[in-house]
């Protein structure tokens, strides 16, 4: 594709070839393909089962990937969307199985000690599904695949255990079905010679902290049957994905980042939605939303007979999006609203397939789809991605953008900004995506919150040795004899035991927070429609609140805490809701220290109390204000880590900042900087919250909080102080590039703040970050242990009230812990001070 059909395309966004909305546009070269031979020890009937299939010759990443596999090394595959990973894993796997089944065959009657088998783990049902067709479509007689996972029937779960020989499951059945019931499986641990985790990437926070446990946990009952593994993984590109992946099994791997498949050139539209003439809260003005832009994006591309996909994070949006560019096209061929659909996770299996095909075909020349289509789902032969808000990380989006010329063609990606202060700032700053690493997969599994429950649940498996301990990091021996004096394990010679009747592996929730499920109920028919944690529902199940389900719309009539249930009823409503709270911090300890001359940077932990106030009506399309209402629900606390800055009132009058515009401008600062975090770590907004306040009663200074919003931490605050100087700059350039005068949602303004975004000064803003930055030259790294300002020693008290609250945004709060085993908070104040799913 050239130049000129490069300006065309960019033409048939809309509104001519330079229209005001586009910002920047980026070219990335074709990559041509670096082809090699199948390497030597594959066995013929393997290698002709793949050239059946079109594949003639691997390319060289494939085949560095499947060597080293195959020469015993734990290795990982970080390259680009439709790079060919599958076949990387593949190849060590099948041709280990199809050896051993044949050295069986040659041999009736006797079984294979040295046999092999394989373990395929994903984060979806879906993509295992996918992985199966694609084994079988090899068609190889001595490999028997196989899923197993919540869907595999009850007469079919002992056919898989006792003889598929490459099993396709997810860490959730890996750890509620598999491991608890490791006698049952020993004779495939005692043959299993893979383990794949696909899309490791996505194993990130809270979720890659437990599933970083459970992995060492497999690692363990392995040795236990004298097997080791060596396992694979798949992984978008990444920052360091060889560390990432190595401290996710918890042992050293090799890296193959360097992608040699063949790709088309793409060309990057960076556009961002005019500002309108509607006001929103304070008289801010407001953007096109993201929805509106992108369907016009959709429609106008799909009239011109360019396949495209439409990416968005919401299955309400997604929906949105396919139903108003259907509703543009009617006036303009009525033959084109069939040919667009919305595709996401909760359809059918025979739907999802039936769209997967039409799309493949050219049947349908629109999708408007969630994340479903960003794994390694094969669509190819499409012309151009649309990608409506910023999708959470790099990864996801070089992710998404290689959708588009998958088959080798040509193509064109257009990143559509949302009212975020992240969006602003990358669509004015493409280098911000391209010229810099791809973020770190940020996790942490000694955070003793998760490590905690899965020692309980090690040690019901086996009991743990002494010499077991390094599986699960330096904490482990301390938290082991901690939950041995809350009652949890006992103690014996020969190891820490689980004595409990109950099930230990029900004591962790893979994907979420703690406080345990919230049943949603639909009220004419009391069928259970889902389930949502705990945390999430004084956000998403408050009393009025819009809750979707599978494409249907409900509002929620009442939340029962007492009864763990939501009753919610079938509504048609054109809006949606967002929860807003109130939010107080403590600091409990300092962890890590710097000085940058008179600004204090600490890393910490904190105690976040969160309160539900009140949920505003959007419309879902303009983001209109249309009411808001009170609420009445109770604190919860937090026992998490944060990342704050505290500066003295001088240093800020220095900077130029006049005492009464203190309040707003750490207000703004702090709205942004949250905005802007997940250029840095691996988060999404709504994984952190924060908190802002002219004179913190910790503190004594004006003080800006970011802290995580998870139980002991998922590790994103503390590489916010890490990456401290970048993020803030980022924070910033994203508040002065935005065009607006005193502040909007682009910018300053957050969606959750439960003082109504008021006060705010964006000027302020600039002014106080300026200040941050100019003194950030001058770092000092101070010991935390010796430190006296702005941090506490674990268990000195605060007299007196927590301080003037000026400014307060929220994470996700949640209980301490699993409401039945509710003793882990204090097991974890007592051994690592006051720590605490997708």
């Amino acid at each position: 594709m050239g130049v000129a059909l490069h300006d065309s395309l960019i033409s048939l966004l809309g509104r001519g070839p330079d229209p005001e909305q586009l910002q920047h546009v980026r070219h990335l070269p074709a990559r041509a393909a670096v082809e090699v031979p199948w390497p030597e020890w594959v066995h013929t009937d393997v290698v002709n089962a793949y050239r059946r299939l079109g594949v003639d010759t691997p390319w060289k990443h494939q085949v560095q990937g499947a060597q080293a596999a195959h020469d015993g090394q734990h290795v990982v595959v970080a390259t680009g969307t439709a790079s060919g990973k599958s076949l990387a894993y593949q190849l060590p796997a099948l041709d280990a199985i199809h050896r051993s089944e044949l050295k069986i065959l040659d041999q009736p009657g006797k079984i294979d000690p040295d046999g092999s088998v394989a373990l395929y783990l994903s984060p979806t049902k879906a993509l295992a599904a996918d992985q199966l067709a694609a084994i079988n479509a090899l068609s190889l007689p001595t490999v028997r695949a196989a899923t197993f996972d919540g869907d595999t029937e009850t007469s079919e779960r002992r056919w898989v255990r006792d003889h598929a020989n490459f099993v396709l499951a997810n860490p959730d059945m890996l750890h509620f079905g598999v491991l608890p019931n490791h006698t049952w499986w020993a004779r495939f641990f005692r043959r299993l010679k893979f383990v794949i985790v696909d899309e490791a990437h996505s194993y990130r926070g809270v979720f890659g902290s437990n599933v970083a446990n459970l992995l060492r946990r497999l690692r363990r009952i392995c040795r236990y049957y004298g097997s080791e593994p060596v396992f694979i993984a798949a992984s978008a590109t990444s920052s360091d994905p060889g560390h990432s992946f190595g401290r996710l099994i918890g042992a050293p791997v090799l890296p193959i980042t360097e992608d040699c498949s063949p790709h088309g050139a793409t060309t990057v539209a960076f556009w961002e939605p005019a500002l309108t003439e509607v006001r929103g809260e304070n008289g801010a003005q407001e953007r096109r939303t993201a929805v509106a832009e992108t369907s016009d994006l959709l429609a106008n591309l799909v009239s011109a007979r360019v396949r495209t996909i439409a990416f968005i994070k919401s299955r309400r949006g997604a929906e949105s999006i396919a139903s108003i560019a259907r509703r543009l096209l009617e006036d303009v061929d009525r033959s084109l609203p069939q040919r667009i659909a919305a595709y996401r996770s909760g359809y059918l299996p025979e739907e999802r397939r039936s769209l997967e095909r039409a799309l493949r075909s050219g049947e349908l020349l629109g999708v408007s789809s969630t994340s479903a289509l960003e794994l390694g789902i094969d669509i190819s032969g499409l012309d151009a991605v649309l990608v409506a808000g910023w999708p959470g990380t790099r990864a996801s989006l070089f992710q998404q953008i290689g959708r588009a010329g998958r088959a080798g063609q040509d193509a064109i990606a257009a990143f559509v900004a949302s009212d975020d202060p992240l969006d602003t700032y990358l669509v004015h700053h493409p280098e911000a995506i391209f010229d810099v690493p791809v973020e770190a997969t940020v996790f942490d599994p000694s955070n003793p919150y998760v490590l905690g429950p899965h020692l309980c649940a090690a040690a019901a498996e086996l009991p743990i040795t002494a010499e077991e301990t390094d599986f699960f990091g330096p904490t482990a021996a301390a938290l082991l004899d901690k939950l041995v004096i809350d009652g949890f394990l006992r103690r014996r010679p020969a190891g820490w035991f689980w004595t409990h009747p109950q099930s230990a592996a029900a004591m962790v929730n893979l994907r979420a927070d703690g406080g345990g499920p919230i049943s949603i109920v639909e009220a004419e028919t009391g069928a259970l429609l889902g389930t949502m944690d705990s945390p999430q529902s004084h956000y998403q199940a408050h009393r009025g609140a819009v809750y979707v389900h599978q494409g249907a719309t409900f509002l929620v009539e009442e939340l029962n805490e007492k009864d763990h249930c939501a009753v919610v009823r079938r509504g048609n409503p054109d809006y949606y809701t967002t929860a807003r709270d109130v939010t107080q911090i403590e600091v409990l300890d300092s962890l890590r220290h710097e000085l940058w001359g008179p600004v204090q940077v600490h890393f910490g932990e904190v105690q976040v109390t969160t309160q539900v106030v009140s949920f505003q009506r959007k419309a879902f399309v303009s983001n209109e204000v249309l009411g808001e209402e009170p609420l009445d629900l109770g604190a919860r606390d937090l026992f998490t880590k944060a990342v704050w800055f505290s500066l003295d009132n001088t240093t800020l009058l220095e900077g130029g900042l006049l005492e009464q515009q203190f309040p707003g401008a750490l207000h703004a600062a702090e709205h942004a900087a949250i905005g802007l975090l997940p250029l840095v770590a691996s988060s999404d907004r709504w994984d952190v919250g924060g908190v802002s306040t002219a004179i913190h009663a910790d503190t004594g200074q004006p003080t800006i909080f970011v802290y995580d919003g998870h139980p002991g931490g998922a590790g994103f605050a503390e590489r916010g102080f890490e990456a401290a100087r970048t993020w803030l700059k980022a924070t910033r350039e994203a508040i002065a590039a935005c065009e607006c005068e005193t502040g909007c949602p682009s910018c300053v303004q957050s969606p959750k703040c439960g003082n109504k975004n008021n006060p705010l000064d964006k000027h302020g803003a600039v002014l106080l970050l300026d200040v941050l930055l100019a003194n950030a030259a001058s770092a000092q790294v101070v010991n935390a242990a010796s430190s006296s300002d702005g941090a506490r020693t674990p268990g000195r008290q605060v007299a007196g009230e927590p301080g003037p609250v000026g400014a307060m945004e929220p994470g996700r709060p949640g209980a301490v812990g699993p409401s039945r085993f509710r003793g882990l908070s204090g097991m974890v104040q007592a051994s690592a001070g006051s720590e605490r799913n997708s």
